[in-house]
């Protein structure tokens, strides 16, 4: 995949090397706080909770500790992905009639807070609506490769724009829509649910994306397509569920098969169409 031609996103914040939340007050601030706020008859935990805000702030804007040359190439290359997300997807939404809002991606290492709480880096990278921003611990990829035997360079940059794609269904009101019917009491798991559609369009719109990036550059090499599709494949719910419990229970599925992700990434890349993607009137997934 010839991704150096790609131009470089600038909504990148690294933050590896500073922990889920770099260094906590210490025990006898705490203590003294707490003294403080009995004498002055504030709530000492709401002090707490405003001087760990400050403090988490200025961590994040803190220099990131220096990386390897190896680490560094891989930030490059999520730079250059998330860029080329942005040109598509900026363009897509002009040609509509709307405004795509960029979305923030954060580099991680260990584990990291969001506007949807704490998530450790088993959690795998995600996207979070609360602050729209997605994350992901460079260390997944090596995970890709070892665990799910899912290498390349390609199926790395598949990953990257499924998260961006679950950021177009929240500019889109897929997303709230979803979430509404989970806090409405319906069932969203399981086989054919939202949850799966979900994710499943997320796959389509990664598809998409892949549609317009080779239309501009031309940067796709051979067996770069299967890679993808081999990404897409690894981490269907059928096969985790076969190798982490030894048998598959469509019922709590959220993701949807490895044929069907298969499927909807393929759909959007064979046509790059938009409409296309939705998932959510589908009779077959």
């Amino acid at each position: 995949m010839r991704w150096k031609k790609a131009r470089r996103s600038d909504n990148l914040v690294d933050a590896r090397g500073r922990g889920v939340g770099g260094k906590g007050l210490s025990l006898g601030v705490v203590v003294l706080v707490v003294v403080i706020g009995l004498l002055s008859g504030q709530d000492p935990m709401q002090i707490l909770g405003e001087l760990g805000g400050q403090l988490q702030q200025e961590q994040a804007s803190a220099p990131a500790p220096e990386q390897n040359a190896e680490a560094d190439e891989q930030v490059e290359f999520v730079r250059a992905i998330l860029g080329d997300t942005e040109d598509t997807w900026n363009q897509l939404f002009a040609e509509a009639g709307g405004d795509y809002r960029e979305p923030t991606l954060v580099v991680f290492s260990g584990g990291v807070r969001s506007a949807c709480g704490f998530a450790s880096s088993a959690v795998g990278p995600f996207y979070c609506p609360g602050d729209q921003r997605v994350y992901i611990d460079l260390q997944f990829f090596r995970e890709m490769e070892q665990r799910f035997a899912a290498a390349g360079d390609f199926a790395q940059a598949y990953v990257i724009a499924h998260e961006v794609g679950h950021h177009v269904q929240t500019l889109l009101g897929v997303s709230a829509r979803v979430n509404a019917a989970r806090q409405s009491g319906q069932r969203v798991e399981g086989d054919g649910g939202l949850l799966v559609r979900q994710e499943l369009q997320a796959d389509c719109l990664a598809g998409v994306w892949a549609h317009h990036a080779q239309n501009r550059h031309a940067w796709l090499e051979p067996g770069d397509l299967e890679e993808a599709l081999n990404a897409a494949a690894a981490i269907g719910d059928d096969r985790l569920q076969q190798q982490g419990r030894g048998q598959v229970v469509p019922d709590a599925f959220t993701h949807g098969t490895s044929a069907q992700r298969v499927r909807w990434f393929r759909t959007g890349f064979d046509r790059g169409e938009v409409s296309r993607c939705d998932t959510f009137k589908a009779a077959r997934l």
